[in-house]
């Protein structure tokens, strides 16, 4: 059942896709019509919101069941006592499951338009209200306290303070503004701050603005699994290679206990900053913040013996993780990919690199979890050939918990090594609207099920390293 239109490629990136999504080992698996479907429906879920919010509870302040109930209150309010239900995951016993309701088909719209960037309009549909820097363009006469229909722009071609769009643009649902026309659109320099209040959004889904700040962290669903995988125990040394914005660093400190050390790396100053800001948020200690390129994290030099950050000398960590630089592509919602064909087959030799300084600085018998947040087999499966054959230390190891599907045939892998990757496939399931009805006349377990399916595309892989050759 698609509400959006299917997410849209440059013409050489969907060729590129296509053959992706039709290699010669999928054909013979699946069938050409049974591959043709799957990756039919793969594009249409990814253009719309993943079925459920998942936030992940800071278990090093408060229990899972304290911020369950204050959840459960905060969404009662904010939905006008509509009872959605908050659900426990059985097997990621930190993180809460709310259901998002839409796509709401019969909302009324307004002649009143408020334009929003692509990126803006993305996170409406994840709950987020409006704020005034994603705002394009309004109607001509706008006023504060005015009901406005919001639309994405998805196309990014509606022209900043235009006062009419005819172009490509997606009903995101109603809201009320906050402000006048001329105050968005003010040359006193740009406003921050709230811009649209949704009262009527197309799907609809908590919004977390301050709320209970320091108890949770929004997480995709596969994102948390990786920490899980990774498993790091109390008093141990964790390397999260490319870090930021931290949501993987804090869980990794969470897991811990806050006994240990996790360092954690990236090349960009401000994400560095919200690293650091997000671990004192959730009072988070054992957490080291650096700036710093990880292709160049393996020292060839002896170090200072007091020399805390990067780079580090070899077989320095117990564990490892390499959540990846990469296209991007299982990202959802997502309506339209700008990225060059170029731009997607970078970041393959960048992951390599990486990739390589990580399996340098592991100790013999350490873990490496690689993961990535894309759908392409250059960037995944291709990685794990590559790396086994490369790396003769390595072996892939089993996933607890895994709950995704297997690895994707295309890239010579046997079934069992297959069997041992995660691949979280929003094609899984058949792509569905939720309503009230629906959650009161399913079964807790069908809900969890879907929520492990119907998220972001994500790849996992684990190592083991068995020698320090």
């Amino acid at each position: 059942m698609s509400f959006f239109p299917k997410i849209v490629f440059q013409y050489e990136v969907e060729e590129y896709l296509t053959k992706v999504f039709r290699n010669n080992e999928l054909i013979s698996a699946l069938g050409t019509q049974e591959a043709e479907k799957k990756y039919q429906s793969l594009l249409s879920h990814l253009s719309h919101p993943p079925a459920f919010t998942t936030v992940r509870v800071n278990t090093h302040l408060a229990s899972v069941k304290h911020v369950k109930k204050l959840l459960f209150e905060e969404i009662q309010k904010q939905f006008k006592g509509l009872c959605v239900p908050v659900l426990e995951h059985p097997k990621l016993q930190d993180i809460l499951l709310i259901p998002v309701i839409g796509p709401r088909r019969d909302l009324k719209k307004h002649a009143s338009e408020v334009i929003v960037g692509a990126q803006c309009g993305y996170a409406v549909l994840r709950g987020a209200h409006v704020y005034v820097p994603g705002i394009v363009s309004t109607s001509r006469f706008v006023k504060a306290g005015d009901l406005v229909s919001v639309y994405s722009d998805i196309e990014g071609k509606c022209k900043r303070g235009a006062k009419e769009f005819d172009g490509v643009k997606v009903f995101l649902g109603n809201g009320i503004s906050e402000l006048s026309r001329s105050e968005i659109f003010s040359s006193n320099g740009q406003l921050k701050g709230l811009g649209v209040r949704m009262i009527e959004p197309v799907y609809l889904s908590p919004s977390f603005d301050n709320v209970l700040p320091s108890h949770l962290f929004l997480q995709n669903l596969p994102s948390v699994v990786v920490s899980h995988i990774l498993n790091p125990q109390p008093g141990e040394k964790i390397l999260d290679m490319c870090a930021a914005p931290g949501g993987k660093t804090t869980h990794l400190a969470a897991l811990m206990h806050d006994q240990g050390e996790v360092i954690a790396m990236d090349k960009i100053a401000n994400k560095i900053k919200k690293i650091k800001q997000n671990a004192e948020l959730l009072q988070l200690n054992c957490i080291k913040a650096f700036c710093y390129d990880g292709t160049k994290a393996l020292s060839v030099e002896k170090r200072e013996d007091k020399q805390e950050g990067p780079p580090f000398l070899p077989e320095s960590f117990d564990r490892i993780l390499l959540d990846a630089p990469c296209s991007g592509m299982g990202q959802r919602p997502n309506m339209v990919y700008s990225s060059t064909l170029k731009e997607v087959t970078s970041y393959q030799p960048l992951q390599r690199k990486l990739f390589t300084v990580a399996v340098k600085l592991l100790k013999p018998g350490g873990v490496l979890v690689y993961s990535t947040c894309t759908i392409t087999l250059s960037e995944n499966e291709e990685q794990v050939a590559w790396a086994l054959k490369t790396f003769p230390c390595l072996q892939l190891h089993p996933q607890e918990p895994h709950i995704g599907g297997e690895g994707m045939k295309g890239a010579g892998l046997s079934l069992d090594q297959l069997k041992l990757l995660q691949r979280f496939d929003p094609s899984a399931v058949t792509l569905q609207g939720m309503d009230i009805n629906y959650l009161q006349g399913s079964r807790e377990d069908d809900l969890i099920s879907l929520a492990n399916k119907d998220c972001i595309g994500f790849f996992i892989a684990k190592f083991i390293k068995s020698n320090s050759k």
